[in-house]
């Protein structure tokens, strides 16, 4: 049957002129309004394949490859959200009806919980990435031709908190108890975020081959990374109590989260001001480049996903401007014209 019920809404069972079926819900409860959904679909499948025309995609095909990419991810849960929005204001539609324009008008400016807080630019910029991810996916895919342009909003500089080495030892001296000074030494010398530190378990370390695993799972990109354990991290490891499948534990239960007080107190006892656990990573990641690490390989050992996100660390090494820095110099230049004439006046005499 071309036109049949199911549950409250119509649905219609199509054959197109290339064999392929559509099968897919009206969306209405009244026949009449099947009926004219059923005829416009045939006709645009006739289209299709008689005059060369793109097949046209609703709204919500391109939301359901949006979340099947983002599978695995550790904001899974949060892109929902996004998804939730986006087919609030465009579910129905043929993606081929939606401009940038009409995107961008359609931003979200408030939250959409009860509180109704107002969205800040980072925010508001992460459900642009979610639908410019669905457009790139259905370019991808032969459905569109182009993807709408949507312009992003300018967000605040990046904030790059960072100590230096002797202000970590003041630090986890400062600290009170032994736990939070293993996990802190643990994160500045391998810049494992918070998650990935109370989340790893002794089954993911490798102590002979001087590594340990980030489970994609426990990964904020969702990909599992190796990461390096060098002597001081592996010391830690050694003198960590074994009797708990998480490596960081107390009295064999695992660590469910820092100890937020402890970590602010020691941070005003080192006299370390506006300083957070995440910024532990910063630190661990201008180190490196201050002594050199090529950003590419700070970037694999970090887990970022691209390259900009660790540009931010860049400006922080001067190493391979050092070379060039002795290209403009006078003053060692003014005095030996100095020399040179007073050696003339000595000869004159």
């Amino acid at each position: 049957m071309p036109i049949y019920k199911r549950g409250k809404n119509y649905w219609i069972d199509i054959s197109a002129p290339d064999g392929t079926r559509v099968r897919r819900s009206t969306g209405t409860e009244e026949k009449e309004k099947a009926q004219q959904y059923h005829d416009k679909i045939k006709h645009e499948l006739w289209d299709v394949h008689k005059l060369d025309k793109k097949e046209e995609h609703l709204f919500e095909e391109i939301v359901i490859l949006a979340m099947k990419d983002a599978e695995g991810q550790a904001l899974y849960d949060t892109k929902k959200g996004y998804a939730r929005y986006w087919l609030s204001v465009f579910k129905g539609r043929s993606i081929l009806s939606i401009k940038g324009d009409e995107i961008a008008r359609n931003m979200p400016t408030h939250s959409q919980h009860k509180s109704r807080k107002r969205l800040e630019n980072g925010t508001i910029n992460r459900y642009r990435a979610f639908i410019v991810r669905a457009f790139s996916l259905a370019l991808k895919h032969g459905w569109i031709e182009n993807r709408p342009y949507i312009p992003e909003l300018r967000e605040p500089k990046v904030r790059v908190k960072w100590m230096r080495k002797w202000q970590a030892r003041e630090l986890i001296d400062a600290l009170e108890t032994d736990i939070m000074r293993r996990v802190v030494s643990f994160a500045l010398l391998t810049g494992a975020r918070r998650g990935e530190i109370l989340s790893l378990t002794w089954e993911n370390v490798d102590i002979e081959n001087r590594n340990a695993i980030v489970t994609a799972e426990n990964a904020k990109s969702g990909r599992a990374r190796a990461l390096p354990l060098n002597d001081e991290a592996i010391r830690i490891l050694r003198e960590s109590d074994m009797s708990c499948e998480y490596v960081f534990s107390v009295d064999g239960e695992r660590l469910s989260d820092i100890d937020r007080v402890d970590f602010f107190r020691a941070t005003q006892k080192a006299r370390i001001s506006d300083f957070r656990f995440h910024d532990l990573r910063h630190t661990w990641a201008s180190w490196h480049v201050q002594n050199g690490t090529p950003l590419m390989m700070l970037k694999e050992m970090g887990g970022w996903e691209t390259l900009e996100m660790v540009k931010k660390y860049a400006h922080l090494s001067a190493e391979h401007l050092n070379r060039f820095v002795g290209s403009v110099t006078f003053l060692t230049q003014e005095n030996e014209l100095d020399a040179r004439r007073g050696l003339r006046s000595v000869a004159s005499l």
